[in-house]
């Protein structure tokens, strides 16, 4: 068993207007590793004055984690399968839809795999397999409807 940790820290400028929404949803996250990166809330959500440029917004990150575990998952099971993979580029799309309730979710991606072999090129039916494998042994595949469990720590109010 693994655990993964990423910390998400924000803070309210002194000149935001919270109650207003007014404020930035700048933020960083570091991940267990070390890796930081600057966060924010997706313009499309927010808008482009909420929203800080050049950062990471949480929906990317969903995308970018379903696209690059199945890069792994497929190299792996291309691997076993007795292919040699050189190259592989995907440039995942991911759509954000309403559902029955009115809440946003991210109802679809799509991955777009351009790969490339040396020796044995697989089989229309041979690479159908090997994806199809891959999507099974997904970590964040298997995950996407996980139960989410929220424990806030509060802190006591100071006078």
């Amino acid at each position: 068993m693994a655990t993964y940790r990423a910390t998400a820290d924000w803070s309210l400028a002194e000149v935001e207007d919270f109650a207003a929404g007014r404020y930035s949803r700048g933020h960083s996250v570091v991940f267990g590793s070390g890796f930081e990166a600057p966060g924010t809330a997706s313009p499309h959500v927010v808008g482009h004055r909420w929203s800080v440029a050049g950062a990471i917004d949480p929906e990317e990150m969903l995308v970018g984690a379903i696209n690059t575990c199945h890069m792994l998952s497929f190299l792996h099971v291309a691997r076993e399968a007795g292919f040699t993979v050189t190259r592989y580029r995907d440039e995942a799309e991911g759509v954000m839809t309403k559902r029955d309730d009115g809440e946003m979710w991210v109802s679809k991606v799509t991955l777009h795999p351009q790969i490339t072999y040396e020796g044995r090129q697989p089989t229309p039916a041979e690479r159908d397999h090997l994806h199809h494998r891959a999507h099974e042994i997904c970590f964040i595949a298997n995950s996407v409807k996980t139960e989410i469990v929220v424990e806030e720590a509060v802190e006591a109010a100071t006078n």
